[in-house]
């Protein structure tokens, strides 16, 4: 494995850690700067297509009504493995999201186990998120208890 390989695969690694991290941080404006302007984003739930939406102002549309609902956000990213063809990429990751939301005076947080299959391209020296598929295969919602 070249060495140009390898800073591809670290900087793809640190390109969706960053994305996770501002989410977290509901810091979508920073956030959309990750996406090409023309990204696409889709979202299923126990294989249902929920969301399918183009471009970035939309995005930031989306993503900011959605985490003004969400008290807290918390993302741990598992494994990420990608196919590098020059100046664009493919990805999928796997991903444990949490989200706190309070309903009725209580605490509730919802656990996702998430499968991300993404598209990235380079673009002046940067990498991007051109397509990212969100595939929410465990769901579980609880009560906080502390």
């Amino acid at each position: 494995m070249s060495l140009e390989i390898l800073k591809t695969k670290e900087e793809l690694r640190d390109l969706i850690d960053t994305y996770a991290n501002l989410g977290d941080d509901k810091r979508i404006a920073e956030q959309m700067k990750l996406f090409t302007q023309d990204a696409t984003y889709k979202v299923y739930m126990n294989g249902i297509e929920l969301a399918n939406t183009s471009g970035t102002a939309t995005l930031e549309k989306e993503f900011s009504a959605h985490a003004a609902e969400v008290k807290t956000y918390f993302t741990l990213n598992g494994q990420h493995t990608v196919k590098i063809e020059g100046d664009t990429s493919t990805g999928i990751s796997f991903s444990q999201l949490k989200m706190v939301r309070e309903k009725d005076g209580k605490e509730i947080i919802t656990d996702y186990s998430v499968k991300y299959e993404d598209t990235y391209v380079c673009q002046d020296g940067k990498w991007l998120i051109k397509a990212r598929t969100g595939h929410f295969l465990i769901i579980e919602t609880r009560a906080l208890s502390n």
